[in-house]
């Protein structure tokens, strides 16, 4: 097959689904390749896909905050038919747990107050009367197993910050697969099951792709959305040369643990930002927990090649599951603790590239970090701006996109996002799902 475009995005997962439906709707024929049978399914699929507004810099607090509106009024975003199926988000509110080495979230509250993001200051007494099966005890630092101090308090926690703007969305797949039949309904073309093998260029300039089904597609815009492959792509249209941040694929895990008898989590839980436990949490459909981890210094951090790691749980998600014991007493650990295993396209300061690239008309939506899920409708709309912006004959490198955030009174400098920053030391250098 071959076919002109005037953008292909390179993966079809939340954020290239986001990227294709917005340039869609700029009346860009858009073509999506995504390696997997279904958009969504590859580590989207697996994402705890918490929706919350707090982050550890402005910026990022600001574009989730923006973002918030979208899930709240899905079917608008979509621009969906009253007779679509969507997926649903539910709203339970988040805790972060404050003590000496996070600041007491001192960052927190002064980004809260700054932007309007709502919180309030709960006592571990006040906590408990939210969730009553708590254990407000302060654990820090996070343990191995076989340390012989494993689950011994240090007093209790001092107090949490509540944000009640938090959620999750229970089948993130699915939530893709909405913004995929969006972007149809705005003329886009999909193409799954198909792997890109060769980007061509001339002069500097990307000229379309090759496919292993043999297409050659043509193409003045590329992006590269392709998740922990990212680094792969990139390095195919030789575009790192002058990236002073880089991304590589992390394998991580994720327990899935049932509630505590004679509590229902599923209605009546909270999502946590727990690093005083060395890890978060959240509800899950048939009243389970999930429990993800904050890669405390006593594990084991385990980047991978994202075409041959081991896609199966280990030992650690039982380790996961007996620090989320420390907060829940209560909490029955299985013989065989469920859970999953996938990977997070990390950037070395886990805060994203969306940016341009040293490769005319090539761009990046990478180092989504297990944490951008939340911000996919806003990051379709930045890309396709800063497309925009790049095409019209702008040096972005030089004098950046400043994006207005929409829902919001705030104007984003997109250098915050470059792949020539230098590490951002504000950032939480972990994820919360």
């Amino acid at each position: 097959m071959k076919e002109n475009f005037d953008a292909i995005v390179i993966g079809g997962g939340i954020i290239g689904c986001a990227i294709a439906y917005e340039l869609s709707k700029k009346s860009y024929k858009v073509g999506c390749i995504e390696k997997n049978q279904k958009t969504g399914s590859g580590s989207t699929s697996n994402s705890c896909a918490i929706i919350r507004t707090h982050y550890s810099t402005l910026d990022g607090a600001a574009m989730a905050k923006s973002n918030y509106p979208f899930w709240e009024n899905w079917r608008d975003y979509l621009n969906a038919p009253n007779n679509e199926i969507l997926a649903k988000y539910k709203e339970v509110g988040c805790f972060f747990t404050c003590f000496e080495k996070n600041q007491y979230g001192q960052k927190l509250e002064e980004i809260a107050l700054e932007i309007g993001i709502p919180y309030e200051v709960l006592t571990p007494a006040k906590m408990k009367k939210l969730l009553p099966i708590i254990n407000p005890g302060h654990f820090y630092p996070a343990k191995a197993l076989t340390d012989k101090n494993f689950g011994e308090k240090n007093g209790n926690l001092r107090y949490v910050l509540h944000f009640p703007k938090a959620g999750y969305i229970s089948d993130p797949m699915f939530a893709t697969q909405n913004i995929e039949n969006a972007a149809k309904r705005v003329g886009a073309k999909f193409f799954l099951g198909t792997k890109v093998i060769e980007i061509h260029k001339n002069n500097n300039q990307v000229t379309g792709v090759s496919t292993d089904k043999g297409d050659l597609f043509s193409a003045p815009i590329i992006i590269n959305a392709s998740g922990p492959h990212s680094f792969k792509i990139n390095e195919m249209a030789e575009a790192t040369k002058d990236m002073t941040i880089s991304t590589k694929a992390l394998r991580v895990e994720v327990a899935h643990v049932p509630s505590p008898k004679n509590f229902n989590f599923e209605e009546n839980g909270y999502i946590c930002s727990d690093d005083d436990i060395g890890g978060y949490w959240r509800p899950e459909v048939g009243n389970k927990i999930l429990v993800g981890s904050h890669d405390p210094e006593c594990d084991e951090i385990e980047w991978v090649d994202p075409d041959n790691y081991n896609a199966e749980p280990t030992n650690q998600v039982r380790v996961q599951a007996m620090r989320a014991a420390q907060r829940f007493p209560s909490l029955e650990i299985p013989n065989n603790v469920q859970g999953i295993a996938d990977l997070y396209d990390v950037s070395d300061d886990w805060i994203p590239i969306y940016d341009k690239s040293s490769i005319e008309g090539f761009y990046m939506a990478i180092g989504s970090s297990g944490n951008q899920f939340k911000n996919a409708p806003v990051a379709g709309k930045m890309m396709a701006e800063l497309i925009e912006y790049v095409s019209k004959g702008n040096n972005h490198d030089e004098d950046p996109l400043i994006f207005k955030l929409p829902n919001l009174d705030y104007n984003l400098d997109l250098s915050f996002f470059s792949r020539k920053r230098k590490i951002n030391k504000e950032s939480s250098f972990s994820v919360v799902g």
